[in-house]
């Protein structure tokens, strides 16, 4: 595993993340690791006391992670949401408007072509967890 990406100003969450099964079963762990398959809603009652949760993707065609990331910042967490795993550069933009704020690449990840990647497009397509307005609203309301 390559060095993480972090887009937050808070420090680093050092616990190790446990699997949604151990965090359900026990009161204490203040991060968790929800697994390709994994319901993230499981979750949401819990959402107060987490400071990391840290989403796999297996293999970068596996999209659930993007729809985990989204529903919980929508369902109001504010810790830091990680991907990890098969994290490309050209996914993070996405990513990113899911609500992913760190990220735990397998690969390292050139730092020009991040940049690249994260300022190519001022305007978005779709709504996502970032609420940023789509380009077709702004122009048909």
């Amino acid at each position: 595993m390559v060095e993480a990406l972090r887009f937050r100003d808070d420090a680093g969450h050092d616990e190790p993340a446990v699997t949604l099964d151990a965090f359900l079963g026990q009161s204490n762990a203040t991060a968790v690791r929800i697994e390709a398959g994994d319901d993230a809603r499981e979750l949401l009652p819990h959402l107060d006391r987490l400071s990391l949760i840290e989403v796999s993707f297996p293999k970068f065609r596996d999209g659930r992670g993007y729809s985990a990331g989204r529903i919980l910042r929508e369902a109001g967490y504010t810790g830091e949401l990680r991907a990890e795993g098969d994290v490309l550069v050209d996914q993070l933009p996405l990513m990113r408007r899911c609500g992913f704020d760190s990220f735990a690449p397998a690969q390292p990840i050139d730092p020009a072509a991040l940049e690249r990647a994260l300022t190519r497009y001022d305007d978005v397509y779709q709504a996502a967890a970032d609420g940023h307005v789509p380009v077709w609203k702004r122009r048909h309301g």
